[in-house]
């Protein structure tokens, strides 16, 4: 498969400060690719050298096969931006904003037809003063479409948004990958790079500390699944000497972890087996908010490398 953006030893340089420190990405075409990492990693400035606003202090950088700050011209009119915090005209509609984008690009993009895709049609008349947050960023998103990109950068487009509004830029980007083209999302909603994102990548002070799949970045930094019962701390070190596994107790529950789904039968067992009191069964997994959190936490620490795993 293509790769719709290659970056080699990106570095990005503010006097003393390296905003971007050396970090490598590859997005396929097709896919969606999520970049997270906490404020002041270096996201935005990153995001802002791929889509030509900024120029590198060094490596190298191609979206769609261009160099962006050198072939600007030409590839702003193959991809499509939606900003934080999405600002525009006050007193346009929504109608009169795309058919202004349409006529800057030439696009032959139906208004009607492109507002019912980001659920805004019922809003095509009225002026952008007068639209909620969460329809700004429907139309900001409408308008990054505008053109038909072939790649589009949405920087943390459902921020403040209701439940609905997010599901439906869910959608939209969903339907995007469907028609072949690339997402490159930044968020904080962990949960919504999980659920959206084909690979990932997690930058904190200017580097990669982690890449891949949601699945495998989990599997790799995340601990083991869990199985927690509501019952007597004296039933933590009863199952890990009877069982040799890892077993505590806190807060009224006892934890253990398991190594395969094999373990959780034989945890049932000794429990029903220890004649103690216990109800609430569940299991746990980490999620990737759950990963992100400890592995930001542990470079901040100072315990973690900044390599990224292979």
């Amino acid at each position: 498969m293509a790769e719709a953006v290659e970056v080699s030893d990106l570095v990005k340089v503010y006097g003393e400060l390296r905003a971007v420190d050396g970090i490598d990405v590859r997005v396929a075409t097709g896919t969606v690719f999520a970049f997270l990492g906490p404020n002041g990693a270096g996201k935005t400035t990153t995001v802002e050298i791929l889509e030509g606003l900024r120029r590198a202090t060094s490596g190298t950088v191609r979206v769609l096969g261009l160099d962006p700050w050198r072939d600007g011209e030409r590839l702003h009119r193959r991809i499509g931006v939606i900003p934080q915090d999405f600002r525009f005209f006050e007193k346009i509609t929504a109608r009169e904003a795309i058919e202004y984008y349409r006529e800057l690009f030439g696009s032959r993009v139906d208004a009607g037809e492109l507002l019912a895709r980001v659920e805004l049609l019922d809003k095509a008349d009225a002026r952008f003063d007068t639209l909620s947050g969460g329809q700004k960023q429907k139309l900001g998103l409408a308008l990054a479409l505008t053109n038909e990109p072939e790649v589009c950068f949405l920087d943390e487009p459902t921020t403040g948004l209701d439940p609905h509004a997010r599901r439906a830029i869910w959608s939209v980007v969903r339907s995007l990958r469907a028609e072949g083209r690339t997402v490159f999302l930044t968020t904080h909603y962990l949960e919504e790079a999980e659920l959206l994102a084909d690979r990932v990548a997690v930058i904190n002070r200017g580097r990669i500390i982690a890449a891949g799949t949601p699945r495998e970045i989990i599997d790799a930094h995340g601990r083991p699944t869990r199985l927690k019962v509501r019952a007597d701390a004296s039933l933590a070190p009863l199952l890990k000497e009877r069982l040799g596994l890892d077993a505590r107790a806190a807060n009224g529950q006892v934890e253990v972890d398991l190594r395969d789904h094999k373990d959780a039968l034989r945890v049932l067992e000794a429990i029903e087996g220890s004649g103690l009191p216990w109800d609430a069964l569940a299991t746990e997994t980490d999620t990737l908010e759950d990963v992100f959190v400890r592995l930001v936490g542990r470079m901040d620490e100072g315990t973690l490398s900044s390599e990224a795993p292979s």
